[in-house]
């Protein structure tokens, strides 16, 4: 238990004077109540608003895509997304199984069905080998596109994610998804400031979807966007979230099923301002991050560090422990003395709706999933 002990004074010297250390909590430190009680004061705090369109032009500043869509929240933005990539009721989307029950559920919406493709160890994201590897043995190409040999539904798109904020091979998961003619809709809800090979994750596919929960790096409490650089999905994306309502002074008409998914101007507000500390969040998680690497090599356990080519936000900050009885003892012994740690989420093929789908081998889900440990990554003041 000493190597646990010196985890436990790590954290506790990292984030001083607090009885119990959550493992990622929001720090609202700049403009965030200027820009609130502005909003209030405007009366726009509904879905239209200058924050609104703000926070739009932000994020594309921020990840380099030409269009971005204020989303009401993540999970609204990748249901979206797979709207906009075409999934339609009984189609197939290759995903992750280590992966947050977002990503599973947007596809559910549809009435679509997840695959669950393993990951790499590196990256904790899809692995394009495992990618390349189903799709080879279970799939075969159409004119229209790809089709599951096995079930006759086609794959209309894939969706990968980068987990903890960091990227995983995502131009390589972008060639084979071209090849086979699927989609490729990027789950980039935690890695808002990651990077792999220069570009920002979540412009390698058709579209890309970011998260701003409470525990996020950036967060307005819910809040979600959507990115593209397609002009004609981002208009849209637009109509589609706003109840696809036909644009006139005062007649309400609608011409298609549309979705109440527009972010609040008010939760826009605090966005933009958590947006404008960015840099500085990430800068000091990634220094966090750096100070626990070293304290791990000390330790003889391992820590992820980011993948090669690619610049994490290090949104979570993750360890491996020897196997599934060391994790339990490391949880059980960082909680009860008052920090926080926890495991991966459940692999979504364990959980009962959605046992029936199909997965390959998931040989590197299930290891990480026995020995993986999240530990404290918030913005330390």
């Amino acid at each position: 238990m000493e190597k646990f002990q010196r985890v436990v004074d790590f954290v506790k010297e990292q984030y001083p004077n607090k009885d119990f250390v959550s493992l990622h909590e929001p720090v609202f430190i700049g403009n965030e109540r200027k820009y609130v009680l502005d909003a209030i004061d405007s009366t726009f705090v509904s879905s239209v608003g200058a924050y609104v369109n703000r926070f739009e032009e932000m994020m594309c500043e921020i990840t380099g895509a030409k269009y971005a869509v204020a989303i009401v929240n993540g999970t609204n933005a990748l249901h979206l997304g797979l709207l906009l990539a075409d999934v339609e009721k009984d189609d197939e989307v290759l995903s992750q199984a280590l992966t947050f029950i977002a990503t599973a559920n947007a596809i559910s919406y549809i009435g679509a069905t997840p695959v669950f493709i393993d990951v790499d160890k590196e990256s904790l994201g899809m692995s394009p080998e495992a990618l390349s590897n189903f799709l080879s043995a279970n799939a075969e190409l159409r004119i229209d596109g790809s089709y599951n040999k096995a079930t006759g539904k086609r794959i209309a798109a894939c969706v990968p994610m980068h987990t903890f904020g960091l990227p995983c091979k995502i131009d390589e998961i972008a060639t084979i998804c071209k090849q086979w003619k699927i989609n490729l809709v990027e789950d980039a809800a935690e890695s808002l400031g990651s990077y792999y090979k220069g570009k920002h994750t979540g412009v390698f596919g058709k579209v890309g979807i970011f998260s701003f929960n409470g525990n996020k790096t950036v967060t307005c409490g819910g809040g979600g966007a959507l990115i593209t650089d397609d002009e004609a999905l981002a208009k849209r994306a637009k109509h589609l979230t706003t109840q696809a309502k036909v644009p006139h002074k005062w007649e309400f008409v609608h011409d298609e099923i549309g979705y109440n998914y527009r972010m609040p101007n008010l939760n826009a507000a605090l966005a933009c301002a958590q947006l404008e500390q960015l840099a500085m969040f990430i800068e000091n998680k990634r220094m966090l991050a750096a100070k626990y690497c070293e304290l791990f090599r000390e330790l003889s356990i391992l820590f992820i560090n980011e993948p090669i080519n690619a610049m994490a936000n290090y949104w979570l900050n993750a360890i491996l422990l020897k196997d599934r009885v060391e994790r339990d003892e490391f949880l059980t012994y960082c909680n009860d003395s008052g920090v926080m740690t926890r495991p991966v989420w459940e692999l979504m093929n364990r959980l009962p709706m959605f046992r029936h789908c199909q997965t390959d081998s998931l040989e590197n889900s299930i290891w990480i999933a026995d020995r993986l440990v999240n530990i404290p990554s918030g913005y330390r003041i």
